[in-house]
């Protein structure tokens, strides 16, 4: 269903879809404290990538808002991010849309 132009709704999705995206599969490790405080590390695959963030697919169930840190294993770089939104389950596990923190330009080695 559409968003209706000029409302808040529509500018909040506006300002969440900053940035190019591009269709990438990128191989990440991603590190976060359970509801015990014990570290959890696992790698995963993006979806998407952006500038500001990515589309992964991760087997753990994570919750909105979930502090974690991301590792781009391509080129070993790590930037601290959060869980923003959270599609489907599917077979390879839940859609997460992870935002980065301090986006650093280069954090894909992509062009973007």
């Amino acid at each position: 269903m559409p968003v209706p132009q000029g409302t808040p709704a529509e500018k909040k999705w506006r300002e969440r879809r900053r940035g190019v995206r591009l269709n990438s599969s990128v191989q990440v490790q991603i590190t976060w404290r359970d509801s015990l405080g014990a570290e959890q590390r696992r790698s995963a695959h993006t979806c998407m990538v952006s500038p500001y963030g990515c589309l992964v697919v991760l087997r753990e169930n994570l919750v909105l808002d979930q502090p974690l840190e991301l590792t781009n294993l391509a080129n070993s770089q790590t930037a601290q991010a959060v869980v923003v939104w959270k599609g489907r389950e599917g077979a390879e596990g839940w859609e997460l849309g992870i935002e980065l923190l301090k986006p650093q330009m280069d954090f894909w080695g992509l062009d973007l």
